[in-house]
């Protein structure tokens, strides 16, 4: 036995675009119904049933039971990191409506990747917490070739600088607080695929996403992974002097 992982497994599992479909559905980290996932990505209930199935099946979701309902999400913050990666190389899906330049602008500007902010937005909060020291270590840019394309906080690219940080402090976040009551890795990052440089993962990336959605800065744009700043948000990221 080589012990070489199994490439071909996951990619025939993602080859499907019903399949892709789901997944970029889930891809905000939230739990949904089939009958809601089908619903949303256009298809017909039994044909997701099935997608569903092999998708659990593999790895790449998991399914809850909440009374009489059954919930999938993604198994893990890792697949959502997949299809980031994924993004990098895949060719621009080709704009057909004023409808579809829309949802696009929108996830351009900030979405969702499972529990973290992602697009310009999301960088833009990063790039901010590396300048206060929040974040040290590298400085969030990406050169093709060379970096890889995400990382779960399992290497020591970054790491939480433990100085001031006015931002952290406003969203009410204790960075020792937030690592001590998890086993994730406090500080990943992903690749962003529209802005290619890096946004913060890991349990920092999600507690701050969370808090800045708790405090009503954020809201969801519609269904999908799209979020942008309330009136209350960009009242606070310019008080900070943080420009998104």
């Amino acid at each position: 036995m080589s012990g070489d992982a199994d490439l071909a497994a996951v990619s025939a599992l993602v080859a499907e675009p019903r399949r892709c479909r789901i997944l970029l559905t889930l891809g905000d980290g939230r739990a949904l119904p089939a009958s809601v996932l089908a619903s949303e990505c256009g298809i017909a209930a039994s044909t997701a049933s099935a997608h569903l199935a092999k998708l659990v099946d593999g790895g790449l979701l998991r399914v809850e039971a909440h009374g009489r309902y059954r919930y999938y999400r993604l198994a893990g913050p890792e697949v959502g990191a997949l299809l980031e990666a994924l993004a990098q190389l895949a060719p621009r899906h080709e704009i057909r409506s004023l409808r579809e330049d829309t949802r696009q602008r929108q996830q351009r500007d900030g979405r969702l990747c499972y529990d973290h902010l992602a697009g310009r937005l999301g960088v833009t909060v990063f790039q901010h917490l590396l300048a206060e020291g929040a974040v040290t270590g590298h400085d969030g840019s990406f050169r093709p070739g060379v970096d890889t394309l995400s990382a779960r906080g399992h290497g020591d690219l970054y790491r939480a600088g433990g100085g001031s940080s006015g931002l952290l402090d406003a969203l009410a976040i204790d960075v020792d607080a937030v690592a001590a009551s998890t086993s994730r890795p406090l500080t990943g990052f992903c690749v962003d695929w529209t802005e290619q440089q890096h946004h913060l993962s890991g349990a920092l990336g999600a507690a701050v996403a969370s808090s800045m959605f708790d405090r009503g800065w954020l809201e969801r744009a519609g269904r999908g992974r799209a979020v942008h700043l309330t009136a209350v948000g960009r009242r606070e990221l310019e008080r900070l002097q943080l420009a998104a």
